[in-house]
């Protein structure tokens, strides 16, 4: 997700907007926010599955967050790490893409060549946490600790222990993506059904199987995930099941962010299934789930039926996350859809 935290937007312009979302009863997916892709058609039913319902406006993001967005929070607030949000992995495995330099309280970070549009990977739940938090505190400079790292959507009172979800009263939240958000956003499609809606089974938009691609196409139903390198047998654990003469164990598999450009799903973000797992607030009992699949895993894991269960600690080079603004339940209940795009832009178009 690019953030971009300025954009001027005519006051007439805006006002004729709003005009037409209240007469015409538009969704606010009519109003895109900068790097987010908007998913309207709020109160729509869950999937068979139990999941997808969400009875709000919100916008997520098109892509998983990327290396060179985290480099820059990472050079925000963590010239003295506190909290580890950065790993040596990100250096020294070859799906890892920040470089970390210096020395600590002067740490500095760069984003490895080639690597600025791929998702950041070796974050763990609680890193997305306060990646969150520095978003909705306006990316702020400083130490990591209240009012940029440690409060904000979340509240920390230690290392790994947080609070759910909280509104801080600014109308507009940012957000690690919760379960029925990245769910809805992935699968749900409102013209299925005869326009009464419905859900695919993948992310891109299909019920076939996907094609596995590499390099990466426009091809529609494509996306990066098991057998995409040319072996036959795939991986186990990152490293090459058959044995092949051509195999280079540092060789990078992930893909840019958006690269199936042909295979985005029913809102338009891209990379939901494959790629990089996904970090997202849900729970099963002290572990946290992750959904979409990656370059290293199987088809059947870009189901809307899969998802996996891991300790919020865990990071891997084949796990991301993405990031939601979602309406605080206040606003979504007084304001309504107009009101929202009018909280939208207040927080980002002001100069």
């Amino acid at each position: 997700m690019k953030i971009i935290s300025k954009v001027r937007v005519p006051q007439q312009l805006l006002l004729s907007f709003l005009t037409l979302l209240v007469a015409g009863g538009f969704q606010w997916q009519a109003f895109g926010l900068p790097g987010l892709v908007a998913i309207g058609n709020a109160g729509n039913a869950n999937d068979t599955t139990g999941f997808g319902r969400v009875t709000y406006a919100y916008s997520i993001g098109q892509y998983e967050v990327l290396n060179s967005e985290y480099a820059a929070f990472l050079n925000a607030v963590a010239r003295t790490d506190t909290y580890g949000l950065y790993s040596s992995f990100m250096a020294s495995d070859a799906r890892g893409g920040i470089v970390q330099s210096g020395s600590s309280g002067s740490y500095l970070y760069s984003v490895k060549l080639g690597y600025v549009d791929m998702p950041v990977v070796f974050v763990n739940f609680y890193d997305a946490l306060r990646y969150a938090n520095w978003l909705q505190n306006g990316q702020p400079a400083g130490l990591q600790g209240p009012g940029t790292t440690e409060t904000g959507t979340y509240t920390f009172s230690g290392p790994t222990t947080v609070s759910a979800r909280l509104y801080t009263g600014t109308g507009l939240q940012y957000a690690l993506a919760s379960e029925n958000e990245w769910y809805k956003a992935a699968y749900y499609d409102s013209t299925l059904s005869g326009g009464a809606g419905g859900y695919w089974k993948y992310p891109t938009r299909s019920n076939a199987q996907p094609d596995s691609r590499q390099p990466p196409t426009a091809t529609a139903n494509s996306a990066n995930f098991y057998f995409d390198d040319g072996f036959p047998n795939g991986y186990n654990g990152g490293f090459a099941v058959t044995q092949s003469p051509t195999y280079v164990v540092s060789q990078n598999y992930l893909s840019d962010a958006g690269a199936y450009s042909g295979s985005a799903s029913y809102y338009g973000t891209a990379d939901q299934g494959g790629n990089v797992w996904e970090w997202t607030e849900g729970i099963n009992g002290i572990n946290r789930i992750e959904r979409g699949g990656a370059f290293d895993a199987s088809a059947s894991s870009l189901l809307s039926t899969t998802r996996f269960s891991i300790a919020p600690t865990y990071d891997d080079y084949n796990l991301g996350f993405r990031i939601v603004l979602v309406p605080e339940p206040s606003a979504a209940a007084l304001l309504g859809l107009g009101g929202l795009a009018f909280l939208a832009w207040r927080r980002f178009a002001r100069a």
